[in-house]
């Protein structure tokens, strides 16, 4: 298994809404970033991945799962751009915020803290461990 985050803004796509989708989950589309794309690309179903809310709140908010490996994004006609299917798994119990993350000296390698630009990004199986803490959930 592999561990993943997603970010997305709020106003666009936020974690109520992406718990009302169910269990069938939700495509992850509209990433036009090249290397979120090939990280999508990788994903398989039952990865994990945390759900994480930009723009002004900047937090890690809850757990999500890949439910439909990498296809077409419906959202365009060009070729070259894939999304995955997500559903959301929990809510943390305690959200983590970009700040916690950058004062934890375990997780200065963590892409998040290195490029927080880019919208799809792999987490490492100790950085996973390590979030999961602060968020007061089990890995």
């Amino acid at each position: 298994m592999a561990y993943w985050l997603f970010k997305s803004e709020p106003s666009t796509w936020s974690w109520d809404q992406q718990v009302a989708k169910g269990r069938t989950g939700e495509e992850w589309d509209g990433v036009r970033n090249y290397q979120a794309r090939n990280f999508m690309r990788e994903m398989k179903i039952g990865d994990l991945g945390f759900f994480y809310h930009s723009q002004k709140e900047k937090a890690i908010v809850g757990i999500i799962e890949v439910c439909a490996t990498a296809h077409p994004d419906s959202t365009t006609d060009d070729e070259c751009w894939d999304c995955v299917d997500i559903r959301a798994v929990k809510p943390v119990v305690h959200s983590v915020s970009l700040d916690m993350i950058k004062a934890d000296g375990r997780l200065d390698d963590m892409i998040l803290v290195k490029n927080s630009r880019l919208s799809v990004q792999p987490v490492q199986e100790s950085e996973w461990e390590i979030v999961c803490e602060l968020a007061g959930i089990s890995p």
